[in-house]
């Protein structure tokens, strides 16, 4: 299999770093972007070689578009964007301030946004190209009404990907752009939310919990074999089924 480039936001902790080592494992080339240089040249160095990395806030246009023109200046192109960055919130609908979903919206959709804008015209070049967006489970299911900036967020996301695949299917049909929605990951997300209380709980009730390599690894597989969407948990796309072909019942049970 020939090696491909996979730039990965969110790249320091938790599944982006985890996908950047698999990656780097199996001879892809890979370049890592956070804000936190320290965790970034760590997770660089359990990389090895094949790992460089640019220290980004990606809730900067400038900085996203850096990150790309760093990726070529070093690797000469990208086949493969994996928007990862992102952010938790605990706070309820009516508790939600400005600040609080402009925060959510900035770092877990415009962000994304900014990376589709500045990578699609290069693989509109070369004809072909893969981006991912990680969104969530909670973009499709409301299991946790309390993250609520943070699901509407991944739901705009989900909607942002859809959208931008049907714009590109005819013309561009080797650009392929997908969704992964993870479920509940044991990372440092909860701790890391903003308004997370000290001992958040272990998950939300009734939904598997899946490792950071078990994720990953079903993006690494997404790169092999593209498609639209996939859940890393495959019983979440049977759950989301039943949701929408009846939402009061299911929201009714929900809050048993």
């Amino acid at each position: 299999m020939t090696s491909k480039v996979v730039v990965i936001t969110g790249g320091s902790g938790g599944i982006g770093a985890m996908t950047a080592k698999l990656l780097a494992a199996r001879g892809d080339k890979v370049m890592l972007a956070a804000r936190r240089r320290a965790e970034l040249e760590q997770v660089a160095r359990e990389c090895g070689e094949a790992a460089r990395l640019v220290v980004t806030d990606v809730t900067r246009r400038a900085d996203v578009e850096h990150l790309r023109d760093e990726s070529f200046r070093v690797f000469g192109n990208v086949d493969v964007w994996i928007n990862n960055a992102g952010r938790g919130i605990n706070q309820p609908v009516l508790g939600l301030t400005d600040e609080d979903f402009d925060l959510i919206m900035a770092v877990n959709t415009k962000s994304s946004l900014y990376g589709m804008q500045a990578i699609i015209p290069h693989f509109k070049e070369r004809k072909a190209g893969h981006l991912i967006n990680i969104a969530s489970v909670l973009g499709r299911i409301p299991f946790a009404s309390n993250r609520s900036a943070y699901n509407a967020a991944k739901a705009a996301l989900i909607s942002l990907t859809a959208n931008l695949r049907m714009d590109l299917r005819e013309a561009w049909p080797d650009i392929h752009v997908s969704v992964v929605m993870p479920s509940v990951v044991t990372t440092d997300f909860a701790l890391n939310a903003l308004h997370a209380p000290p001992n958040p709980p272990p998950s939300t009730p009734g939904v598997q919990v899946q490792t950071p390599e078990q994720a990953a690894a079903v993006i690494v597989g997404l790169i092999d074999r593209p498609r639209a969407e996939c859940y890393t948990n495959p019983a979440m796309a049977e759950v989301a089924a039943r949701y929408y072909a009846d939402v009061e019942a299911f929201e009714k049970n929900a809050r048993r």
